[in-house]
């Protein structure tokens, strides 16, 4: 099966959607909030530097109930930056 190309504005949303689990994490490792969702830190590291842009749904749901931010949150913020271009969108809140 071949996989179409993201479009840049779906590469951007999947970087901004990295930022703002960055953002949430704040001082926790890398490491803890990735066992705590039951993914590998690696995939963790892969989403948070944009080389990951469209994660699983269940990994997503996975890290929001670890870093304790709600799924519409996320979802409100990665959908700001789509209509709104790069710029930020309001801060996640836990």
């Amino acid at each position: 099966m071949v996989r179409v190309p993201l479009s840049p504005q779906e590469r951007a949303r999947g970087e901004r959607f990295g930022v703002l689990l960055r953002e949430a994490r704040g001082e926790r490792s890398m490491v803890e909030v990735a066992a705590a969702a039951g993914v590998s830190a690696e995939t963790l590291r892969k989403i948070e530097t944009g080389r990951a842009p469209t994660p699983a749904f269940f990994t997503i749901a996975a890290l929001a109930y670890a870093l304790g931010v709600s799924l519409d949150a996320l979802a409100g913020a990665c959908a700001e930056d789509a209509e709104a271009g790069a710029g930020g969108g309001e801060a996640l809140t836990a």
